[in-house]
């Protein structure tokens, strides 16, 4: 079954600076309906103004996944970590037992579009980490290319739950099917374009949980990037945060 929920569903966030569509409840937006899914607890659909970002900021026990879109993004954090990330790139924090960071656009001219998306770990108060991937633009062409995974297989980043995550370019002809164990759950997320999953056509920002499942077929794609999340098959009511 593939429950689909459409872009204008989600709930807004709107700061000036930030401007934000919450596909799970966040920050000032409650749906006790929309609190997470299995361990996938947010996906924020974030576009940051010219010469602005997230201050010094704490987090605790969550996995932290950053996936640039357009734009650069600084990173900075209390474990040492700077980095700047870029449409390809993929960074993980692991939060663990307490970490403090900061997210920047630097530019003069140019918004930063991004997802920020958060898993709930498998443990609790484990040492914080950080990780950052560059994903090339073929590898995810017409493919479903594993970026996150709990053993970090293939070259993906190393997230502390049973979970996986593949992004995946499709348009035109270029088709490509994920086959589901029976007992997992998936989360797709459509960041931009269109394409067809199953023969349900998605738009930029929609989603849908789905179950039931064994295989997904994305195909007649227009300029369509997606994130697709293996996931364990669970209803659970997270706390909303």
């Amino acid at each position: 079954m593939i429950e689909q929920r459409l872009s204008n569903q989600r709930g807004t966030g709107d700061h000036g600076w930030l401007y934000s569509r919450h596909t799970f409840s966040f920050a000032g937006y409650r749906d006790p309906q929309q609190v997470g899914f299995s361990d996938l607890l947010v996906i924020n659909d974030d576009q940051v103004a010219p010469g602005r970002g997230f201050g010094a900021h704490p987090h605790n026990n969550m996995e932290i996944i950053s996936y640039v879109l357009e734009g650069a993004l600084e990173h900075k954090d209390s474990m040492g970590t700077g980095s700047v990330i870029v449409p390809g790139d993929v960074q993980l924090m692991s939060a663990g037992s307490g970490v403090t960071h900061s997210e920047f656009n630097h530019s003069k001219s140019d918004n930063v579009h991004f997802l920020q998306i958060w898993i709930v770990p498998a443990e609790r108060n484990t040492a914080p980490g950080y990780q950052q991937v560059s994903v090339a633009e073929q590898d995810k062409r017409g493919n479903l290319r594993l970026i996150v995974s709990p053993q970090g297989e293939s070259g993906s980043l190393q997230v502390r739950q049973d979970m996986r995550i593949y992004a995946g370019l499709f348009s035109g002809d270029e088709q490509q099917t994920l086959t589901l164990a029976a007992d997992r759950y998936a989360y797709i997320h459509v960041a931009r374009g269109s394409v067809e999953v199953n023969g349900v056509r998605f738009s930029a920002g929609d989603g849908a949980r789905v179950r039931n499942e064994t295989a997904l077929t994305f195909a007649k794609g227009n300029d369509a990037e997606v994130l697709v999340f293996d996931l364990r098959p669970l209803e659970v009511n997270h706390p909303q945060r």
